[in-house]
């Protein structure tokens, strides 16, 4: 059984493209986070290429 701080927490499933609670049975290598609500899960590929932006501009 998750803990109360696992309870709050969403991952993104790279291999369904969902937001997955936290006692997903998904495996780690294919989850991204965790995260606080389910909607910034589901838009964790937004972030990603946020990131990966923000890293090509670098000198």
């Amino acid at each position: 059984m998750a803990n109360s701080d696992e309870q709050d927490q969403w991952w993104f499933c790279t291999r369904h493209m969902t937001a997955e609670p936290a006692d997903t049975p998904c495996p780690g290598k294919d989850l991204l986070g965790p995260y606080q609500t389910r909607d910034e899960a589901a838009h964790a590929l937004d972030k990603v290429k946020e990131r990966n932006e923000a890293w090509d501009k670098q000198d």
